[in-house]
């Protein structure tokens, strides 16, 4: 069996709120949201990946504040890195055609992409510690 691709994806917790990005039609998983990210390039640390990312999809810079989850789920190891703004909050994506700012306890009522879910139901299960 293959190597699963390394995907990285941001957990960008604001003023008490977690982004989550909805994939625009056209893209894969079009319609279900994700937490913001992409591959991960040869020669690329983790870090330097998502930032890359994020600067590329939202226009953002972000500094990377720990591990989250990493799952593999088919052909993908998402590892989920928690992250703050550098600046402003996004206004629009590449990818997505909707942001949006979600309490951690609201994060299991959208519909999101399968290799997202292990982290959204961590993050659940911390919102319902609180």
């Amino acid at each position: 069996m293959p190597e699963p691709i390394d995907i990285v994806a941001a957990v960008i917790e604001h003023d008490g709120m977690l982004l989550a990005c909805r994939r625009a039609p056209g893209k894969a998983a079009a319609g279900r949201w994700e937490f913001p990210g992409g591959k991960v390039e040869p020669g690329e640390s983790g870090e330097d990946a998502l930032a890359r990312e994020i600067r590329e999809e939202l226009g953002v810079g972000i500094r990377v504040t720990g591990v989250l989850t990493a799952d593999v789920t088919g052909p993908i190891r998402l590892i989920c890195l928690r992250a703050e703004l550098l600046g402003e909050r996004p206004t629009a994506s590449t990818d997505h055609d909707e942001l949006r700012w979600v309490a951690r306890g609201e994060l299991a009522d959208l519909d999101w992409a399968d290799a997202d879910r292990p982290a959204v139901e961590l993050l659940s299960l911390q919102a319902d510690r609180t």
